[in-house]
């Protein structure tokens, strides 16, 4: 027998996210988390050989001379934590904003002022390729700390063709070079910049950059900031169906400022997640859940653009709709890159339960990004990522909050924080 190189035991309570690789867990479904006491995990060459109690797996010989075993007694064992949706690549920060956000400015002011998105466009424009990635760096070491295995990552602070491809391949340096696993996503539709009108830039997209991304074989995904005042419904649909005739897959930023049939256009063309959702209609909540689009929520925007108006997740998992969470990580509107924190917003604001968070930032969010087959829940054959969290119990994950539960992070079987 081949004995695995590592092996995690006796924890108080294994999370294993089992039994959703196929489809995303919908309404009761995400409170199905699949809990083992006394739970152990084996891992050997970086895939998961052997899940069950620590007698079981103990019984079946897996840990031998050479395994390195970490005890999890009195602790909680989760899969580690994916992020679905963020900007983390860029540079320069927009903490002078704070003060317009506080005396009331609105976000689409903000914009038109040359702030919000252009001005991190400028400054990540104007930076080196060595200073992007040193900055993005630091970005994606907190996010480990903090349980966080693989994570999305958008273009979209370029706008003009060489600088997102520049950003594209930046991020593909990026998944090289670091431990978290990056799915790269094109979303030059992020805003309009100065000197274009929205039909003038959506024809750019369309004609010229679209075909230079996916000739290079760049990104996995294309998104578009669908909302009045940005991109319009007509705008964002040919941008999509552009990008599907390239073969890439959807994702839309939808009904974060208006309810504006984001989420119905999202339906209509079955992206795989349509994210935001504060202003979601009813008819739209219904459309996303008959076609299976994953509903990404961002509760940690909302907390911090302080309008207390939070998407409708309660609705949302009546209605089957398969939700997830990220930390939409970015430079204004919610500079965080921890999916602890999240998870709390989530449980207090989105009123979802401990359960539901889990299964909302682990095989739900694979599912996000094209990745519950390898990484998103503990079971046999998937990535070795396991997260040793010090907590007694799961509730105990969003009820403390503010600091770090995570004690070890473990990544394709590799101890790489902790």
């Amino acid at each position: 027998m081949h004995y695995a190189d590592l092996l995690i035991h006796s924890a108080q309570m294994m999370v294993t996210m089992k039994g959703f690789s196929d489809n995303p867990a919908c309404g009761e479904e995400m409170s199905e988390v699949g809990i083992v006491e006394d739970g152990a995990v084996a891992i050997r060459e970086g895939m998961i050989v052997a899940v069950g109690t620590t007698a079981e797996i103990r019984a079946a010989g897996w840990s031998g001379p050479d395994t390195q075993e970490i005890s999890a007694r009195g602790k909680v064992v989760t899969p580690g934590f994916v992020d679905p949706h963020t900007h983390v690549l860029y540079a320069g920060s927009r903490e002078n904003e704070l003060s317009l956000k506080l005396k009331g400015v609105p976000y689409l002011e903000i914009l038109k002022q040359g702030g919000g998105i252009l001005s991190t466009v400028r400054s990540t424009r104007q930076a080196s390729d060595e200073e992007i990635k040193a900055q993005t760096r630091r970005r994606l070491q907190t996010m480990l700390s903090l349980g966080t295995t693989t994570a999305e990552v958008k273009s979209g602070y370029g706008l003009m063709v060489e600088d997102e491809l520049r950003a594209l391949r930046l991020i593909r340096e990026l998944n090289d070079t670091q431990v978290i696993d990056l799915v790269p996503t094109f979303m030059g539709a992020h805003a309009v910049p100065t000197g274009y009108s929205e039909a003038e830039f959506t024809n750019y997209i369309v004609d010229e950059m679209l075909p230079v991304i996916a000739a290079e074989n760049l990104a996995e995904f294309c998104d578009v900031f669908c909302e009045p005042g940005v991109f319009s419904l007509e705008s964002s649909e040919r941008i999509l169906l552009k990008a599907q005739q390239l073969n890439l897959k959807l994702k839309m930023h939808a009904d974060e400022l208006a309810s504006a049939g984001g989420a119905e256009l999202a339906a209509r063309l079955g992206v795989v997640s349509a994210d935001h959702l504060l202003q979601a209609s009813d008819q739209g909540i219904e459309a996303l859940a008959r076609q299976g689009v994953i509903a990404v929520l961002l509760p940690a925007t909302s907390f911090n653009l302080a309008k207390n108006s939070y998407a409708r997740a309660r609705d949302m998992i009546r209605a089957r709709v398969p939700v997830a969470l990220a930390t939409d990580s970015n430079p204004g509107s919610s500079p965080t890159e921890s999916m602890p924190l999240v998870l709390t917003i989530a449980c207090l604001y989105l009123r979802l339960t401990p359960e539901e968070v889990l299964a909302g930032a682990t095989i739900n969010a694979a599912h996000a990004i094209g990745r519950a087959k390898q990484v998103g829940s503990l079971e046999v054959g998937k990535q070795g990522d396991v997260l040793i969290l010090d907590i007694p119990n799961l509730n105990y994950l969003p009820y403390h909050f503010g600091n770090n539960p995570v004690e070890t992070v473990i990544k394709k079987g590799k101890v790489v924080w902790g």
